[in-house]
């Protein structure tokens, strides 16, 4: 499936890009991140991941509210040639210590509000902790916004690890279900062609970014089509129903669509 010479998911992602000022992402208060822009800040963010002391294959484990800063990080992690291993925001502190003493990461980005218990529990597998809050605040991007732009993505294999995503537990406990590069984007152009997105396309991304919806189908497909989302931090019938005349596309899971069906505005 790779059609560049560095098999990373990122540069099967971003390189060729024709227009650096293509719309990516659109949010709510009506800010926008252009394809250049995104570039740019997984470059700064690549940087301060690899003076944590990120190596490849290293993985970096991330319980983050949804933010465009959150979908960095993976992006980020990706080039840096690290191992992106997103964890439920729900998680309790016990359930927690179970995926980071089996996953073992470098480092972990949480919620400031996190901090001092998930500080005990990384200080168990030697990793740094590092901090994001719901609008994508926190001493991860603080250091980004200080670290330079230009970033040299790291060469991947076909095989080689990129993300890690943990089953849901319900045979027995959950166990980390490893993803290559190749894993991810030949998914993602099956999809971009069974789906026949095309950078006309908009979507409305609803979806949480810990899960594969969300993250791997979802933001994948939109990156590789070179169309454009708009990025909500959570599912907001209202908001929903209000950006479907601008939108071409919306992803969801049932729950989704029993609470639009409900909602008065839509007849």
């Amino acid at each position: 499936m790779n059609t560049t010479t560095n098999a990373n998911l990122f540069s099967r992602l971003f390189d060729g890009l024709d227009d650096p000022n293509r719309l990516a992402i659109e949010q709510l208060d009506g800010s926008r991140i252009t394809y250049g822009d995104l570039i740019a800040r997984a470059g700064q963010m690549a940087n301060v991941l690899v003076e944590r002391g990120v190596k490849p294959g290293d993985r970096v484990a991330a319980q983050t509210e949804k933010s465009v800063s959150a979908l960095v990080l993976y992006l980020a992690t990706v080039r840096a040639g690290g191992v992106y291993l997103p964890l439920n925001t729900a998680y309790t502190l016990n359930e927690l210590e179970y995926f980071i003493s089996d996953a073992e990461p470098a480092l972990v980005v949480c919620d400031p509000a996190k901090l001092e218990g998930i500080k005990a529990i990384a200080a168990k597998v030697g990793a740094k902790v590092e901090t994001l809050d719901p609008t994508g605040k926190g001493s991860l991007t603080e250091a980004a916004d200080k670290a330079p732009k230009d970033f040299a993505t790291v060469p991947r294999e076909n095989n080689d690890l990129a993300a890690i995503l943990y089953t849901s537990g319900t045979t027995g406990r959950s166990k980390g279900a490893m993803l290559s590069h190749d894993n991810l984007a030949s998914n993602s152009y099956s999809l971009v062609d069974y789906w026949r997105f095309t950078d006309k396309d908009v979507l409305i991304h609803a979806l949480p970014i810990y899960h594969t919806h969300g993250l791997f189908v979802a933001s994948n497909v939109t990156l590789f089509a070179r169309a454009s989302m708009i990025f909500l931090p959570k599912f907001d019938p209202d908001a929903i129903l209000k950006l479907m005349a601008r939108a071409t596309v919306m992803m969801g899971v049932p729950t989704f669509y029993t609470r639009l069906l409900q909602n008065p505005g839509l007849n």
